[in-house]
């Protein structure tokens, strides 16, 4: 009789500490961020950057204040009332900034955009500029939720406050005019929202609009080994952040890790965005097969060598954001 293996014995690959060169199949601006991501040495510089134990609560507060800080004085110098007026409310237990482009093409729909930062940071400025831009790309206006974060406030608190701004805007312009995305950990509160919304029988988004989405907390998937490293922006397991977020809740709830979550035919249009070097690429694959099983309709684009969060202005990056011009375009003029 053949003997069967289980999970511990089963083969892996070694491979031999090598470098992987940048290659010449993409842009040269995106050419240029991977090797200016990278020391001499061939480490990435974010790596050299370790996250502190998910139970040092100060160390947390002291890095957040920092990533914060660092990020306020990069865009201190932009005037954002040229292009898109912002002004900042409260819609329950959220903070909200609401970014309404001064040429507006549509005024009866909405995009929520939801920050990413590792669910612990991205909040204040950060928030802001992404709702400043979202609203300029789609020309709708945007509710940009700086959701509350641990390690004051753990899970469910930022789930709960997309929950309020969801409702608000089911409310206030109908379901089938709103669409909700977000980046990385925003991607995450994004798919997890329509989740419990469905499950509490609300109206579903007319779309959803999900950036190498951070939807698996367990860190489960292929890429989170064969990327590790690869990764010039995410080069390390999130696992502390995840497991700052949780709190003790289990990882895998579909709250959580909404990769995990029951999804139907009727579940709505969404576009999902990674690259061959994102740390993250199998959330975007493994959840774009299961929306695909479902019968659901579902756009995966992979980008050649594009690491999480994209090159930064590269023609990659302008390639994407006119497919999520698009896509939102195509769903609210179905709606």
């Amino acid at each position: 009789m053949a003997h069967c293996k289980t999970d511990f014995e089963f083969n892996s690959v070694k491979i031999d500490q090598r470098r992987v060169p940048v290659p010449s199949s993409i842009s040269g601006e995106a050419r240029q961020r991977l090797h200016n991501a990278v020391r001499d040495d061939g480490v990435p510089i974010n790596a050299v950057y370790p996250m502190p134990p998910a139970d040092d609560y100060e160390a947390w507060r002291k890095l957040k204040a920092a990533v914060d800080a660092n990020y306020a004085g990069a865009v201190s110098q932009q005037d954002f009332a040229k292009d898109v007026e912002t002004t900042t409310e409260s819609i329950g237990s959220a903070a909200v900034y609401l970014a309404r482009p001064l040429h507006l093409e549509r005024a009866d729909c909405v995009y929520i955009d939801l920050h990413g930062g590792a669910l612990v940071f991205g909040g204040g400025e950060a928030c802001r500029e992404g709702a400043r831009v979202a609203a300029l790309r789609h020309g709708i206006q945007c509710y940009g939720v700086d959701y509350r974060m641990p390690p004051d406030f753990p899970y469910p608190a930022a789930l709960d406050d997309c929950m309020c701004v969801y409702k608000h805007a089911v409310d206030t312009f109908g379901a089938d005019r709103v669409v909700i995305g977000g980046r990385s950990a925003g991607g995450n509160l994004a798919l997890a929202t329509v989740l419990r919304a469905q499950d509490e029988e609300l109206d579903l988004p007319g779309a959803i609009v999900l950036l190498s989405p951070e939807i698996d907390l367990t860190e489960s998937g292929d890429s989170f080994q064969t990327n590790r490293t690869l990764d010039v922006n995410l080069p390390n397991s999130l696992m502390p952040a995840n497991l700052l977020y949780a709190n003790g809740a289990d990882l895998s709830h579909p709250y959580i890790s909404p990769l995990f979550g029951q999804f139907k035919k009727d579940f709505p249009p969404t576009f999902i965005q990674s690259g061959t070097r994102d740390l993250l690429l199998s959330n975007a694959v493994r959840l774009h097969r299961a929306l695909r099983q479902a019968g659901a309709t579902a756009e995966l684009h992979v980008f050649e060598a594009m690491p999480h969060g994209g090159f930064g202005a590269a023609p990659e990056d302008e390639e994407l954001a006119r497919e999520m011009m698009r896509f939102v375009r195509e769903c609210l003029s179905s709606g």
